[in-house]
């Protein structure tokens, strides 16, 4: 493990606030999954695709895909039950891993570099982990990789939802009551440590977006069963046999970069120092004063350790840049 490289940042495109990418539907193995696509603004630009937390969708990607465009042809998934795709058969890591591989496979642009944050940062792992001629690099911001004491998270408020049968109704009647404004206000305040960097039109879509889930009669369900297979993952983890996300992550061989935010209140911010830690050809990254969505909060710092990662592990066009 090692410190991240941060590329110069006057050599990133200049500061703009672009409308969430243009996303279409794809069917894929019978099921609709949204995608959005980040057209590559230069000769030479590498696939890359990024993959959101759980609550999240592929517009939590905006900005730093679009910052990464002149190096990297872009593509975020919606996962199954979330955003705009349609919901799943199941709702566990290794499910979440299989949709990403197929979609891989499906697109024919892999090996590619893999982006996940929170829940897709530990479906990330798991594909390098088992699929490493699919992944060239590896980006994880604030990735849910197991940990057990919940009192660090402000998720463990869930836990008790995973103990009632049918606990996504509760979850239901709790969307219901609250205002779409309300939730994502309350959104917004548990995934981002400085309210101040989140511009009025990011506000906007994330308020567009919570009513997208109180439309979606799946997205309860969805939710609370991606949380009880996120828990599982986490139990599974430390005790004998496969499956381990732990394990997974030792196993890891694409060059990687994870990025932790200090004041993350959703995953232990210990997990991040962790996980670079596990991981042979790593570099970390760790934010003051940033919560658990870095990629949102401050997507150029974050673009700026993703050329410098591209630019050491030897990318086409980050040769040309040290060149020049």
């Amino acid at each position: 493990m090692r410190s991240a490289t941060l590329w110069p940042d006057h050599l990133l495109p200049d500061d703009h606030v672009p409308p969430p990418w243009p996303g279409r539907e794809v069917r894929l193995d019978g099921l609709v999954t949204y995608v959005r696509d980040t057209p590559a603004t230069a000769a030479g630009a590498e696939p890359a695709l990024y993959v959101h937390g759980l609550g999240g969708s592929s517009q939590n990607w905006t900005d730093l895909a679009g910052l990464l465009a002149d190096r990297l042809d872009g593509q975020a998934i919606d996962l199954p039950g979330f955003g705009r795709s349609e919901p799943g058969p199941r709702y566990t890591i290794p499910a979440f891993a299989d949709l990403v591989v197929r979609w891989i496979e499906h697109s024919d642009r892999g090996p590619v570099h893999l982006f996940g944050n929170s829940l897709g940062g530990a479906v990330a792992v798991q594909v390098a982990g088992l699929r490493p001629d699919l992944v060239r690099t590896l980006t994880l911001i604030s990735p849910a990789l197991p940990f057990l004491d919940f009192r660090r998270s402000l998720q463990g408020r869930m836990l008790p939802v995973l103990a009632i049968p049918r606990g996504e109704r509760l979850v239901a009647r709790r969307l219901t009551q609250l205002p779409p404004e309300v939730m994502a206000q309350q959104v917004l305040e548990a995934c981002v440590a400085d309210l101040t960097r989140i511009c009025d039109q990011r506000r906007a879509e994330a308020l567009e977006e919570i009513r997208v889930r109180y439309e979606a009669e799946h997205y309860a369900a969805a939710y609370v069963r991606t949380f009880r297979g996120l828990v599982s993952s986490f139990l599974r983890a430390y005790l004998p046999g496969p499956g381990s996300l732990w394990r997974l992550a030792e196993a890891v061989r694409a060059p990687t970069l994870v990025v932790g935010g200090r004041q993350d209140r959703l995953v232990d911010v210990r997990v991040a120092p962790q996980t670079a830690r596990v991981i042979r050809d790593s570099r970390l990254m760790m934010l003051d004063g940033v919560g658990h969505v870095a990629q949102l909060e401050v997507p150029r710092l974050v673009a700026r350790a993703v050329i410098g990662l591209l630019a050491e592990t030897g990318d086409s066009v980050g040769r040309s840049d040290l060149a020049g």
